[in-house]
């Protein structure tokens, strides 16, 4: 999943994040809104991790949602030209 979709449904999406990275506090997700630049930034300050391997991680969750069939629906819907 693109990271656009993921922003446009942040509110959505932002349960599975705490889960991923549970010192996400509510308040760090409502602030980061959907934006990665923000996730990116936060997940440096919680875990002390690099740019980059916060980048990696978010990578991998945005794969994770395409994996866990989130977006199973609107692939349906796709195919049968709705």
């Amino acid at each position: 999943m693109n990271w656009d979709q993921i922003e446009g449904k942040w509110k959505q999406f932002s349960g599975k994040a705490k889960e991923k990275w549970g010192r996400l506090t509510d308040d760090d997700l409502t602030t980061i809104s959907g934006k990665r630049d923000q996730l990116v930034g936060k997940l440096q300050e919680r875990y002390g991790m690099a740019k980059d391997q916060a980048e990696h991680q978010i990578d991998e969750f945005s794969h994770s949602l395409n994996d866990a069939g989130v977006t199973s629906e609107q692939h349906k819907s796709h195919k049968a030209g709705y």
